[in-house]
């Protein structure tokens, strides 16, 4: 869907749900709150200079775009289930030239398993079957995947959708909890406040995070945003448990018209 405002800008959507808008002529205007923080994440990440990224989840390409623009040189590797959505997405909203963007069409499971250890600066996990994030992306296992491939300094960043009570996003922070030294949250505060349901940002490393950095940039957003860290982020996992594979569940339903567009 083309937006009116922006001469060359579209939103995607997958089943009537908005999951991705980009620019073309401006890869560094982020409109959905989510990915403005991811973009934070992405600024803040070491080393300076290009990063060695995985994007677990494609969409529009938002994220890989917008690193090619602010982190020149980076190597960007993509990987999503959905082929055919990587062939539209790649025909009707090309990269451009020299964009350092490889595309997969495959599992992010399978994926993970096969890349060398110690080998990526920055993990975005965005992978969503429809509205749900699929049961097998929020195990013990996955983060232990997640947790090898990175480098010491790298970081894991999880976009997480949840309403209170929270038992998702709390079997989230237990489970990366048991591989990471380090967790931090960003979310709204009505979301935090149990008000609706939204997204939230999941950051899990073995190195402490930019805390203060990401706390300025986020609270300057057109949609503020709280980040969570220490003995406020132990109060939401509070009953969480770690999620192995035969325990598993995909994310929760959003409620009717929670992410719905006109």
């Amino acid at each position: 869907m083309p937006d009116v405002d922006r001469p060359r800008a579209f939103l995607l959507t997958v089943d009537g749900a908005p999951q991705s808008y980009v620019d073309l002529d401006d890869p560094l205007h982020l409109e959905f709150e989510y990915a403005r923080r991811l973009g934070h994440v992405l600024d803040l990440a070491e080393p300076e200079g290009p990063l060695d990224v995985l994007h677990l989840g494609g969409g529009a390409l938002t994220l890989p775009r917008y690193a090619a623009a602010a982190r020149p040189g980076s190597r960007q590797r993509v990987v999503d289930s959905d082929r055919a959505l990587l062939a539209f997405v790649a025909c009707r909203l090309p990269l451009p030239p020299g964009s350092g963007v490889m595309l997969e069409a495959a599992d992010a499971r399978t994926v993970l398993d096969a890349l060398p250890a110690a080998s990526t600066d920055v993990v975005i996990g965005d992978v969503y079957g429809g509205t749900r994030i699929p049961a097998h992306l929020t195990t013990l296992p996955y983060a232990r995947a997640v947790a090898r491939v990175l480098r010491p300094h790298g970081v894991y960043a999880g976009n997480l959708a949840d309403a209170a009570p929270f038992r998702f996003l709390a079997s989230q922070l237990a489970t990366f909890a048991e591989v990471f030294r380090h967790l931090c949250l960003i979310a709204e505060p009505a979301v935090l406040r149990g008000r609706r349901f939204g997204n939230t940002v999941l950051l899990a490393s073995q190195t402490e995070p930019p805390v203060r950095a990401l706390a300025r940039r986020t609270a300057a957003d057109t949609f503020p945003a709280r980040v969570e860290y220490g003995p406020s982020l132990l109060r939401i996992a509070k009953g969480g448990a770690p999620v192995q594979d035969g325990d598993a569940v995909p994310s929760p339903e959003p409620p009717d018209g929670a992410f719905s567009v006109g």
